[in-house]
């Protein structure tokens, strides 16, 4: 039998879930169990290969690495257990001059991280690594903090390190269920007995979905079969660093004096698809040298001599992989159960630094790091789908080692969400990207004959960019453009106890008279931006929220996470019961005014108001709201009416050179007006009053979450600027740092070419200090760009235009 109560049970007896147990009894809970179907390590960790690597794409990912390896350097000292730690450093080749702006580009995040990456001749790096050819190498970044582990050791000493801190580990106990009551986890069954718990965290690794399937929670993870190679001692140096190819899709490390190698290939092999066999514990699959030949081969061109070393073993064992190739981390639906798994073979690079997040993330109510990206309820519905999951999937493994440049558009599992005027999006040339599944239209082709090739920003902002997007800018400003927006997320709040239930979780007033808009946060207790959006009231208890494309999901489960048990408040996802179109520009008055009996003077229609008016014969929601910055509505209506909608709207502004418009002028656009995007702009991290967001914060409303740490903060320590940089072609793309006087103060969250005002624009966390008129430089792929603080918005300053 097991224990019959505790604080929280984590299932899983891998990496990941010693890691959760370890830090959750570091953090004082005690009274907790951690239960495993077979033995410690017996699923994927006891097979990985164990490589240490901290620099990644994101500052949250590289911030939970860097804590990994923190506690990887002082964890064998704490419990007395060998962990297989060395801090032998990484090496990264770069076999092409694209590889080598690639390392450039991360050796710019490397100084925002506070991460010492070094860019290395392709002679270094034979040094550090000698059985290597340096033949068609340009250079390398290496990392001297990087390394690899023992997985089974690391877990093991995890577990130790929880027990003497009064955590149970329970071995050979099978999940077979977990109980909930009015949408709360109450138990967790399993074949010796059942656990009453109000905490469930499931690290299942790749049995996550079938454990989340108990529960009713969707967790879309696919075994992977990965392969690596061992080879028998060799006499190579012991503090060789572990060093990847990735033009060659393959990576190395030593071991005993040989070598590990291992990559990721073309042809992947999805496993087990149907259910992974009950008795599958401490197994590998067997040898697929077929398979692995692609790798070898490619293995060889880099490190020759491999070819005349003796194999021990190849190794091919299933990782768990996620459609988008990030961790899925934090609560679920399902009220108390909570989700550490998909770690896309970095389970042991992110393990101690993972553990401590969500450990905190359950203890303290929300995580430390910004995680949006991370987010177990970032998938949609769709990912119920076994054939889109794998689909998707697979083509992450697939091109694990690729280059992606900004804009990159993935093509698994397309087209899956289509608006209702797609078809006529597709008559007018638009060149399709993806969101959450939906194909959104980043710009319109046929534009680009109109448009200027001499402004295509250098680098990799131009790879994927066309003259059309300066048109549609351009349309939008002088006179009309029309964009399908249909894909953004809209949220209806209701019930008897709706408008006090936004008060209480709006930093702004939303309760106001029917048929106004207002622009809001959602905070954490820590004063963080949790959510960022415009709410519309529509009755007495109906409220309209309009987010993110891909943020529909967090934000509805943050509000639901919040929302009261007793059925006063309901919150239903409504996104795609209906189409919209932003008709924006100084004549969109015009194109409108025509088409419906309703008034759209500014005296009968003010800015950020909404009416319910026909457009032609289509019933419609007009919202005057704006995301770029000029006078317009966007217009909702039944995704039934959505074609003819367009239909009426394009006829009418034939006559005024009305543009179609797709979300690369958006964005582009939306800088020169000073808006925000949440995940890049603003995060859980960041207040608003460093966002420069204090106008939308109403402190003398009365109480919402997050308005006593507001209330208790100091001013400001950094703000987010504008800057624009002196080479208009010199585009930021997100993570440069940025300097002041020769030092590093900061790093950009976005960036891009304003149309309007001819600049290279970039947004950034400063010192506060540094304000308007402070010289900057920023780093664009290892060259320093001079640039200014300047005062913002950049156009319009005023808000005229958007009021006209």
């Amino acid at each position: 039998m097991v224990r019959s109560s505790a604080r929280a049970v984590v299932i899983g007896g891998g990496v990941g879930g010693c890691s959760v147990l370890y830090w959750l009894t570091r953090l004082g809970w005690d009274d907790v169990v951690l239960v495993e179907r077979a033995d410690l390590t017996s699923g994927s960790t006891f097979h990985s290969a164990g490589l240490v690597g901290q620099l990644r794409s994101s500052l949250s990912l590289t911030r939970m690495m860097m804590e990994s390896v923190d506690l990887y350097r002082t964890l064998e000292a704490e419990v007395g257990l060998a962990t297989g730690w060395r801090e032998v450093g990484s090496l990264r080749l770069a076999s092409s001059q694209e590889r080598m702006e690639e390392i450039a580009r991360q050796a710019g995040w490397a100084k925002t991280f506070g991460l010492a990456l070094e860019l290395i001749s392709a002679a270094e790096a034979q040094e550090l690594f000698p059985p290597m050819t340096a033949d068609g190498v340009l250079g390398a970044a290496y990392l001297p903090t990087d390394g690899y582990i023992d997985p089974s050791q690391l877990t093991f000493a995890l577990a130790e390190g929880a027990r003497r801190r009064g955590a149970e580990v329970a071995t050979s106990t099978r999940v077979t269920g977990v109980r909930a009551h009015r949408g709360r986890v109450t138990a967790v069954e399993t074949e010796r007995g059942a656990i009453e718990t109000e905490v469930v965290v499931n690290a299942g690794g790749m049995f996550a979905g079938e454990l989340g399937a108990l529960a009713g929670v969707t967790v879309p993870v696919v075994p992977m079969a990965h392969e690596y190679l061992v080879l028998k001692p060799s006499g190579l140096p012991l503090d060789m660093p572990t060093m990847r190819d990735p033009s060659l899709l393959v990576y190395f490390r030593p071991e005993s004096g040989g070598l590990i190698m291992g990559g990721y290939e073309r042809h992947c092999a999805p496993w087990s698809l149907d259910g992974i066999p009950p008795d599958f514990n401490g197994k590998l699959l067997e040898e697929d040298w077929p398979r692995f030949e692609e790798l070898m081969e490619n293995a060889i061109v880099r490190v020759p001599s491999l070819e005349e070393m003796e194999v021990v073993r190849l190794i091919n064992g299933p990782e768990a992989f996620t459609p988008d190739g990030e961790f899925i981390l934090g609560p679920s639906d399902l009220r108390g159960y909570w989700v550490a798994a998909g770690f896309c073979a970095h389970g042991l690079a992110g393990a101690g630094g993972m553990g401590k997040l969500v450990a905190e993330w359950i203890v303290e109510g929300t995580p430390s790091l910004d995680v949006w990206h991370m987010d177990s309820r970032r998938f949609g519905s769709a990912y119920r789908s076994r054939d889109y999951t794998v689909a998707r999937t697979r083509e992450i493994y697939e091109t694990y080692y690729d280059v992606e440049y900004p804009g990159h558009e993935r093509e698994a599992g397309r087209p899956l969400r289509l608006s209702s005027a797609n078809a006529r999006l597709r008559e007018l040339g638009a060149v399709f990207g993806e969101k959450s599944g939906w194909e959104r239209a980043n710009w319109f082709e046929p534009n680009a004959a109109a448009g200027d090739e001499s402004l295509r920003p250098r680098g990799w902002a131009g790879k994927l960019w066309s003259p059309a997007i300066g048109v549609e800018h351009r349309a939008c400003r002088e006179g009309a453009a029309l964009f399908d927006e249909s894909s953004f997320a809209k949220l209806d709040v209701s019930g008897d106890g709706a408008a006090d239930f936004l008060e209480s979780l709006c930093a702004n007033r939303v309760a106001r008279e029917e048929g106004r808009v207002t622009y809001t946060q959602m905070l954490n207790p820590r004063g963080g931006i949790e959510c960022d959006f415009t709410v519309t009231r529509l009755g007495e208890d109906w409220f309209r929220i309009v987010t993110g494309t891909a943020f529909g999901q967090h934000d509805a489960a943050w509000i639901r996470q919040h929302a009261p048990g007793d059925g006063s408040v309901h919150v239903t996802d409504v996104t795609s019961a209906s189409s919209c179109f932003g008709l924006w520009g100084p004549a969109s008055r015009e194109v409108l005014q025509p088409l419906t009996v309703t008034d759209l003077s500014n005296d009968a229609f003010p800015y950020m108001t909404a009416r319910e008016l026909a457009v032609g014969p289509v019933p419609c929601l007009a919202v005057r709201v704006t995301y770029v910055g000029e006078l317009g509505w966007e217009l909702y209506c039944p995704a039934e009416f959505g074609a003819r909608l367009w239909d009426e709207l394009w006829a009418a502004g034939r006559d005024h050179g009305l543009v179609a418009g797709g979300y690369k002028a958006i964005d582009s656009l939306r800088l020169e007006k000073g808006y925000r995007v949440w995940g890049a702009d603003i995060s859980p991290e960041d207040t608003p009053y460093e966002a420069g967001l204090g106008f939308a914060v109403k402190l003398d409303k009365g109480d919402f979450v997050g308005r006593d740490a507001l209330v208790a903060a100091a001013e400001p320590e950094r703000r987010l600027r504008c800057l624009t940089l002196a080479e208009p072609r010199a585009v930021a793309l997100g993570s440069e740092p940025v300097r002041v006087g020769g030092e590093p103060v900061g790093r950009v969250t976005s960036g891009g070419y304003g149309y309007t005002v001819g600049a290279s624009i970039a947004f950034a966390y400063l010192p506060s200090e540094h304000g308007v008129g402070s010289e900057v430089a920023v780093e664009i792929f290892g060259e320093w760009i001079d640039g200014v603080v300047v005062d913002e918005p950049l156009h319009d300053p005023s808000g005229e235009r958007v009021r006209a």
